[in-house]
Parts: C-alpha cells; structure tokens; sequence
C-alpha cells in the first residue's frame, strides 16, 4: 500500500452537527484558509450530479433519493396483482429518503462556498441505493426472522455523545452545551473541528467500535477518501458529522481489506435523486425529523443577522405584537434587550441564546403575560419557511405539470395554511377545485376541504385549507406510475381504484369524478357501478351508496356533467332500498337501530334530491312505521319523517304515540321510539301540547323502579338537544295539567324538611364558581 493512501496530512476532517449556524461559519472560515482541491459532504453519493443545481437552490431544500423503477399491475394475474399492490405500498413507506439543508446548515455552506469557488465537490456516505434496499429487505422480513436476528445481533445501545460531553462540562443540557462552545462563537476565533474530532474520539472509546449500518457508513466513507488521494488530491475538506469525524481523520487506524468486507455483498436497488423544496417545521426536532433542531428559526437568524441578532431578534417580536394589536415600545425592546443579556452574564453563557430572549419577550414585551408571549415563540423559533428549486432541476413529468398547473391558475404552494373559497361559477375558480380534487385522487393531500367559508360541496362554492409538505414531492413521484399529467394521472388512478371497489366507494368516487371533472374515466366508474349495485345484495351498501349518488345528479349540471345516467343508476338503488328495507330493520339490537337510522335519515335526504321517487320512498316508509317486528328508535324516527312530510297528521300522531306508551308496552321500547322521533330536534313538543301532555302523563303514571329503568336512556333523548331547546320544552311543560290540556298546572306544596339538603348542594356549587 502507497504512504499516498494514508498520507492523512492532505485531508481536513470538519465534524460539525447537521444543522448549526456556528458550525456552517466555522466550515465557511475552515474552507478559506485550507483552499481545498476537493470537498467531501456526508450525503448521497447519488446527488453528486446535482451539485451543480446549487446556485440556482433557494434554502430549506433537500436531495431527495427514491426507487426510480415502479412495479405495475397486470390486471389479469391477481397474485401479480397483489405482489404489486404490496411493493406499492412498501414503496410508499420504504422507497425514499430526504437529506435536508437550511441555510445555516454547514455542509449547505460547504456546497455553496465549493460552488461559488469552483472547487470540485462530492457526496461520500453509503449510496441511498444500499441503504433502501435494506430498509425494503427489513420491510419483508417476517416477525420471526426478525426475532432470530435480534439474537444472533443484539442492536447495541445508542448513546449521545453532545449529552457526554455536556455532563463532563457541568452543563444539564446538551443543546445548551453546545450553542455555547460552537454555535455561538464569534467570527475570528480558533477553529474548533480538532478540538471536536478528539471530544468525539474520547467519547467513542468509550462507546466501544461501531458496529452494524454506522460501521458499513464509515466504511463508504473511508473508501471514498482512499479513492480521492489515489486520484493525486492534495488538500481534501471533509464536512461530516462530528461523530464521524474520528473515524475519518485516523485513517490508518483502519484496514482496507476489513472495510471492503463490509461492504461486500449489500443489497443494492436502482434509485434515482433529485433537489425538492422544503420546510423548517420540517426540519424541526419536533416534527420527528431526527437530526433536526429546536428551533430552526432562531438558528436561521443567527446565521443571517449581520450583526446584533438580540437586538434584531426582539425587533422582530415587537414588530409581530404589533401586528396583532399589542402596544409595545421601542423602550420595551431596550429593556429586554438589558434583560437578556444580563441573564446571559448571569448564566455564564458568552451570547443570549433562545432561552434568554424568549424570557425577555414574555418579561418585557408580554408584561409576564404568556398567551401573547406564545404568539412571538410559536412563529419565530420555527421560523416557518418554503425553499425552492430551478426549473431545470430533475422532476418526474407529473412533477413539472402540477408546476405549470400552479402557476397557470395562481395557487402557489406554501409552509402555511392558508383557507382558500372558490365561485365555480367562475371558470378560473372551477379550475382550481378541479386541480385540488384531481390531486387527492392522487393521494396528494395539498388542499383539504373544508365546511366552512361559503357553503358545502355540491353548491355553487367551495372552501379548502391549503398546506404544501414536502412529503407530497414523494406522492406525486409514486403517482408518476399512472401517468405524465395530473390529468392523466387521476383518470388512470380513479380506473385502478373502481376495479375492485365496492358499492359504497364506487358511488363516491363517481361524485369525485365529477369533482374532478374527469369525464374519460367516469363511463368505466359507472359502468362497474350498475353491475355492483344489480348484484350487492347489502342493504346497508346500498343505502350507503345513494347519497353520493343523488348529489352527483344536483351538481352535475352546475360542473357542465350530464346526469342522466347518474339518476338512473341511483332510482335503481332507491327501488332496491325499498323493496329489502322491512326484511333488513328486523332483529337490530339498540345499536345497530341508532346505525340504521342514520342510513334512512341519509337515504330520506337522497330520496328528496331524486324528487321523482319521493312518493314511491314515503309510501315504504309508512308500511314500515305500522309494523310491530320494527325496533323503536327506527319506528320512531320513521314515524317522524312521515309527520314532517305531511303523510302523518297530528291526530294520527297522537294515537300512534299513545299506543306505543300504552301498560302493555315495555317502556323501553316507548323511549326508545321517543328517541328515534325527536332526533334531531325537540321542537315538535314545544308546538304540540296535546302531544307533549301525552308524554308527560305517561311519565307521571310509571312506577318508582320502571322509571329509573328509562331514566338513562331519557337523558340520552332530551341531552342530544342544545340547552335553549331543553329550555322551552321545560317552560312547555309548566302549562300542562294532568290532562294534557293548556291550563297553568297547580303549584304541588314543597316539603321543605326533604328540599333543604339539596338546595345547601347547589349553593356550595353557586359560590365556588362564584356565581
């Protein structure tokens, strides 16, 4: 072996933590004075024809590496099929990874000072190619092979090297530890790189060597270095992280035979990188990103602020209570500038750090008042930020044309929520529910819809949230498979899906089609609609199928869709609900009625969107309102419908209530059918004292112990209602007698002696509320 191969003296190792504005400073400085032929970044070695992307980058961004071959069904192989299915959704979990940068990340700053430099750069850590393929091998290993491995391989114990260190210099917090020593030094102090490399070396030594994917990681990255000082390289920067650093300083210490052996023989798949945009909520610790930060927007601003960053920092607070109406001063910003700084003497800390300012804001600007001190904290220590990508960066085709969809119809996609209400009389504004609800077919979940703001789906206005994640590049690469356009891409999706769907989603995806305006796929969804719903012989299917249904034939016509067919398809359903309704409500235990009432209310409300097939629907439902074999709380509710619709008069009413709450009758089932006829509103018994004295007597005249029996199921009735409901049904009560009539009810004498404990109870309660 050459001394060229080991000669450790050409190469520079910069351990640095992952994101810190310190350690990208202290990088930036480092690069200056060694003026390195090469640099070498921990990262993807896929990403390193991207490097020249860099200028054109717009930070948070991240390399994002993933499976660049997708598996397709065969459609007519169903074990091929479900082969595929499975390595879809593997894919989906497995088939991808992100290597995030900010701005003050230090290998982001090692990328852009080569870039504006010249000097060559590369990605040395273990090919994402190995790495998925592993994670996919995990994926499919079953739970008992995986139990056979822990054994042969106990996994060894992680520990925090930051946390070590900070313990052995009396710090209590790692993240503190180190913001002073590193994050924040000044500009023109000593580098700091051989002190971390030999923090880091003592701390490994104790660890013991590394030892499954961290050994075959450093192995690569050793390799990679050997290679670049065979290629005549003399001064080589390393930027890795600091618990690399020893392995790939002390060079020699390691053989070459040994890391070939571990590298030999891993799983490799085919993949395929690219730059997409990111986000600091992303990058946040918080957000389960594992090598994130507290609070990426303070380190942003350390990184950025020229000079000051205090001072800069609790400007920008009082700015932000400003704008949501707080009076606050430039003598508060002074003050709690004072007061953070002097906290840091106290602390024995060299700069005010997060923790000071967030104390100055709430001490000083808030006046000690936390709600609005929250306000300042929860914007500006995440700093919520989208980056950006050139146009010529690589993209799946799907990719650029939701690109070019967006800028065509003006939505721009952003870190923040933001509600978005649209006119679909309005041909731009239907566009942009087009596109919305062509990419949740896609499982692209950008837009959400939302009930508030201007109405429900199927009227003339929509309202939806709008939050882009940066996972969604991931979903729109999975979705590339169906096609190279949304458009495309939804039709062949929406196909896919209606091939084996059942009634109920098959109806709603004919509604989504129609959404979507995806006319080309929406003869195959309706087409496979009307063989389902001849041959399903579910009831609840198909009562659950017909809403939809029916709104997709009230707002075809305002999204230019003919619904002829659609109607069609559901009186057909409307017709078969009718005719299996009696059989399908016999033998329903309590909970399975309170279901069903809910699909007859549905299928009510579908029935009256038809309006042709109304009459044929009520006349159904009064054959089944006089059976005996019908659960109460579905005769009640039926009988309630009926009354609403004029088909029950009051009279009538009265003597089908009055036999339900006859002797002979259980009172369970009387409350029951209550239940079922006042869902939803209680009023009727406000309006009908004839038919509330009916109840009231028939209260009256129940023995001690039945109506303790009902006494949970009528507070299960009469608590459904608001409070101003129960109100005026109690003030309707006062004006029965006995009879049922409208007469004042005499006042019964209070036994005062039997009162008295219950009015103390509810005077301790009045005066601890403080009422």
């Amino acid at each position: 072996m050459g001394s060229s191969r080991t000669d450790t003296s050409k190469v520079s190792v910069l351990g640095v933590r992952h994101h810190g504005p310190g350690s990208a400073r202290a990088v930036v400085a480092a690069l200056d004075e060694i003026e390195p032929d090469l640099v070498l970044i921990e990262g993807p070695p896929e990403a390193d024809a991207l490097t020249s992307l860099v200028g054109g980058l717009e930070p948070p961004v991240a390399l994002l590496v993933h499976l660049a071959d997708t598996p397709k069904a065969k459609g007519k192989d169903a074990e091929r099929d479900a082969e595929a299915a499975e390595a879809a959704r593997r894919r989906s979990t497995d088939g991808w990874a992100f290597w995030p940068f900010a701005s003050f990340s230090p290998e982001w700053a090692a990328l852009r000072h080569a870039h504006e430099n010249g000097v060559p750069v590369r990605f040395c850590d273990l090919p994402a190619s190995h790495t998925l393929a592993e994670r996919l091998a995990a994926a499919e290993t079953t739970d008992g092979e995986e139990e056979e491995q822990e054994e042969t391989e106990p996994p060894r114990e992680r520990i925090d090297p930051l946390g070590v260190l900070a313990a052995a210099a009396g710090y209590d917090d790692a993240e503190r530890w180190w913001d002073d020593v590193v994050e924040q030094r000044g500009d023109g102090e000593p580098s700091p790189f051989p002190a971390i490399a030999d923090a880091m070396a003592a701390v490994r030594a104790e660890a013991g060597p590394a030892t499954g994917r961290e050994a075959r990681r450093e192995a690569h990255m050793r390799q990679t270095l050997r290679a670049a000082l065979r290629q005549g390289h003399e001064r080589i920067a390393v930027v890795c992280g600091a618990w690399h650093a020893p392995a790939l300083r002390d060079l020699a210490d390691y053989k070459v035979k040994d890391d070939v052996a571990l590298l030999k023989g891993l799983p490799k798949v085919k993949t395929a990188a690219t730059w997409v945009p990111w986000t600091h909520g992303r990058l946040a610790s918080a957000g389960g990103y594992g090598a994130g930060v507290t609070s990426p927007g303070w380190y942003h601003h350390l990184f950025t602020a020229p000079d000051r960053p205090v001072h800069r920092w609790l400007t920008e607070a009082a700015r932000l209570l400003r704008e949501e109406g707080q009076q606050v001063s430039s003598s508060h910003v002074i003050e709690g500038v004072r007061l953070a700084e002097t906290l840091s003497v106290l602390r024995g800390r060299p700069l005010a750090g997060l923790d000071e300012v967030s104390e100055a804001v709430t001490a000083v600007l808030c006046e000690g008042e936390g709600t609005r001190a929250a306000l300042v904290h929860g914007r500006m220590a995440i700093g919520e930020r989208l980056g950006s990508v050139p146009p010529e960066t690589p993209m799946v085709p799907l990719q650029r044309d939701l690109i070019a969809e967006q800028k065509r119809l003006r939505l721009k996609p952003e870190a923040f929520e933001r509600d978005l209400d649209l006119d679909l009389r309005k041909e731009s504004h239907r566009a942009r529910s087009v596109l919305l609800h062509r990419l949740r077919l896609l499982g692209v979940e950008w837009g959400i819809p939302t009930p508030h703001g201007g109405g429900g789906l199927g009227t003339f206005r929509e309202s939806w949230r709008l939050r882009w994640h940066p996972e969604m590049d991931v979903a729109l690469i999975e979705a590339a498979r169906w096609g190279t356009t949304v458009s495309s891409a939804a039709v062949a999706r929406t196909v896919e899906i209606a091939e084996a769907a059942e009634l109920p989603t098959l109806t709603k995806l004919t509604e989504q089609c129609l959404f979507a305006d995806l006319g080309e796929a929406l003869p195959e969804v309706l087409a496979r609609l009307t063989d389902r719903a001849a041959t399903d012989a579910d009831i609840t299917h198909l009562m659950s199928a017909l809403p939809p249904l029916a709104r997709s034939t009230r707002y075809g016509d305002v999204r230019g869709t003919d619904g002829g067919h659609l109607r069609s398809v559901a009186r057909e359903i409307l017709t078969r609900v009718r005719i299996g309704l009696v059989g399908a409500v016999r033998g329903l235990d309590d909970d399975a009625a309170g279901r069903f009432v809910q699909a007859i209310d549905e299928t009510n409300g579908a029935a009256t969107l038809l309006g042709d097939d109304l009459t044929e629907w009520l006349d159904t439902l009064a054959d089944l309102a006089v059976r005996e074999n019908v659960p109460g709380r579905i005769a009640g509710r039926v009988n309630r419908i009926l009354t609403d619709a004029g088909r029950v008069d009051a009279e009538e009413l009265r003597r089908r209530l009055g036999l339900v709450m006859s002797p002979g009758v259980e009172p369970t089932r009387a409350v029951a059918w209550l239940e079922g006829f006042l869902q939803g509103s209680g009023l009727i018994l406000v309006h009908d004292d004839r038919l509330l004295g009916l109840i009231d007597t028939w209260l009256l005249g129940l023995s001690e112990e039945r109506f303790v029996a009902i006494l949970p199921l009528l507070r299960r009735t009469f608590g459904a209602f608001g409070g101003g409901e129960r109100q005026e049904i109690g003030t309707a009560v006062t004006r029965l007698d006995t009879g049922g009539g409208t007469r004042v009810r005499e006042r019964r004498p209070v036994d005062e002696r039997r009162a008295a404990p219950a009015v103390a109870a509810v005077l301790g309660l009045l005066e601890r509320s403080g009422a």
